[in-house]
C-alpha cells in the first residue's frame, strides 16, 4: 500500500538506473582545497544540525533556450548572485530534504529519493519553476556521495542530510517567472534533530497565525512557507515550547501540520488518523512510509480532517493514546502536551507510546540496513 498521490510510477528506488550510471552524468573536478584534518574533525564530533557542509556541491543551470545545462561537481562555497536576482525580490524558490545513511557494511544508501525528485517536480509546478528530471535529482545525490563519501558519519543514528535547492537567479525586477534558474545541492553531516533525542516535545498550538491557505503554496516544499512559520515558532519558544501546530486558515478549527512536521494521532482502539491532504499540507515521505507500515500491519489508517476540539476532548477522555510528528530531519517524534490560548493537555502520560516508539524502531531500522526493506525504499549509492 502506498498512501502517496506523489509516488511516481516507475521511479520507486528499485526502478531508478543504477548509482553507477548515474553518477556518470555529473562533471566537475574534485575541491582542490579540501577541509583540512581539524576542520573536519570538528565537523564530525560535534554533528550539529546545519552548521558543517561537505567539500562540494553540485549545480546546473537551467535557460529558456538551452534547458538543464550539465550537473556540474563544485567546490562547496559563496554563491555569486545579482543583487536584483528575483529570487530576492519575489521567493521564486524551492528546496528538498532527504539523508544518506551509511550501513554497517559500509555501503551507503539513500531513503525513497524517487519520492523526493517527485516533491520537488510538483514544488517547481506550483512555483512556476522548470521541473529537474527525477534522475538528474538522483544522478547530482549519487555524485555528490561518491565526492564526499568521508562526510557519511558512522556514529549510530548520524546521517549526512542532504539539501536540493533551486531558485530564480535571473537579474530581473519585473513580475514573472525568471528566465534564469539555479539547482544546487548541498550536503550536512547531522545527529539527531532534536537534542534530547527520541523524547517527547511540547506543541503549541497557535490560533493566531497560520502556515498556508486554500490555493497558497502548503502542498509545496517552498521557503515562503517556513518563513511563515518562524514569527509563530520564536513565540511558541519564549513559551517554552519546542514546535508549533498550525490549524487551517479558513475555519481555525482543523489541525493542519507543524511548521515542519506532519501530525499523526493513535487512538485507544488501535486506530490511527492523520489529516488528509488538502493542498495546504506538505505530502512528507516519512508520513506516507509510516502509514504504509502501519497498514501493513493490520492498523486501520485514516486520513481525515481532525478538529482541534475534537482531539483535545478525545486526550482527556483517554480515547487518544499517542500523537506523534513526523518528517525527515526528527523521523518520528513523539508529542507530549498540547497547548494553546485556553487549554494545556498531557497526552497519555506524557512519555514515547508503544505505537510511535515501535514506528521508530521500524523505520529507523530499515534506513540503517537492520530490518529487511520490504518496500524497496532504500537506494544503493555507493
Amino acid at each position: 500500500m502506498s498512501a502517496s498521490g506523489l509516488t511516481l510510477p516507475g521511479l520507486a528506488s528499485g526502478d531508478l538506473p543504477a548509482a553507477a550510471e548515474l553518477r556518470g552524468r555529473v562533471g566537475g573536478s574534485r575541491n582542490p582545497n579540501p577541509a583540512d584534518a581539524a576542520a573536519y574533525a570538528e565537523i564530525m564530533s560535534t554533528l550539529a544540525f546545519g552548521k558543517g557542509f561537505t567539500d562540494h556541491m553540485v549545480h546546473s543551470r537551467w535557460t529558456p533556450s538551452s534547458g538543464w545545462g550539465p550537473l556540474t561537481l563544485e567546490p562547496f562555497g559563496p554563491i555569486e548572485l545579482s543583487p536584483a536576482a528575483s529570487v530576492l525580490h519575489y521567493g521564486q524558490e524551492i528546496f528538498e530534504g532527504l539523508k544518506a545513511y551509511r550501513w554497517s557494511d559500509g555501503s551507503i544508501r539513500a531513503f525513497r529519493p524517487g519520492f523526493n525528485a517527485a516533491r520537488l517536480a510538483n514544488s517547481a509546478r506550483r512555483l512556476a519553476l522548470p521541473e529537474l528530471p527525477a534522475e538528474d535529482f538522483v544522478a547530482s545525490i549519487a555524485g555528490l556521495i561518491e565526492a564526499d563519501e568521508r562526510w557519511v558519519p558512522t556514529a549510530d543514528g548520524a546521517t549526512l542530510y542532504l539539501r536540493p535547492f533551486a531558485f530564480s537567479s535571473e537579474p530581473f525586477l519585473g513580475v514573472r517567472a525568471g528566465h534564469q534558474v539555479d539547482y544546487y545541492l548541498i550536503g550536512s553531516p547531522v545527529g539527531p534533530y532534536f537534542a534530547h533525542g527520541f523524547e517527547p516535545v511540547d506543541i503549541w498550538v497557535s490560533s493566531t497565525y497560520h502556515r498556508a491557505g486554500a490555493g497558497g503554496m502548503g502542498d509545496a516544499k517552498t521557503g515562503g512557507n517556513y518563513a511563515a512559520s518562524l514569527r509563530p515558532q520564536a513565540e511558541a519558544s519564549d513559551r517554552g515550547f519546542e514546535q508549533v501546530l498550525f490549524l487551517d486558515a479558513s475555519t481555525n478549527t482543523y489541525v493542519d501540520e507543524l511548521g515542519g512536521m506532519n501530525l499523526v494521532v493513535v487512538d485507544a482502539d488501535g486506530t490511527v488518523r492523520t489529516p488528509n491532504l488538502t493542498g495546504t499540507i506538505l505530502e512528507g515521505g516519512t508520513r506516507d512510509s509510516l502509514l504504509t507500515l502501519l497498514a501493513d500491519s493490520g492498523r486501520e489508517v485514516r486520513q481525515e480532517p481532525i478538529a482541534l476540539a475534537d482531539l483535545l476532548a478525545d486526550i482527556r477522555s483517554g480515547s487518544v493514546a499517542e500523537v506523534f510528528a513526523c518528517g525527515t530531519a526528527a523521523v518520528v517524534t513523539p508529542v507530549g502536551r498540547l497547548a494553546g490560548e485556553d487549554f494545556d493537555v498531557t497526552v497519555a502520560d506524557g512519555r514515547p507510546g508503544p505505537v510511535t516508539t515501535n514506528l521508530h524502531a521500524h523505520l529507523t531500522d530499515i534506513q540503517f540496513g537492520r530490518r529487511e526493506d520490504a518496500h524497496g525504499w532504500m537506494y544503493r549509492l555507493l
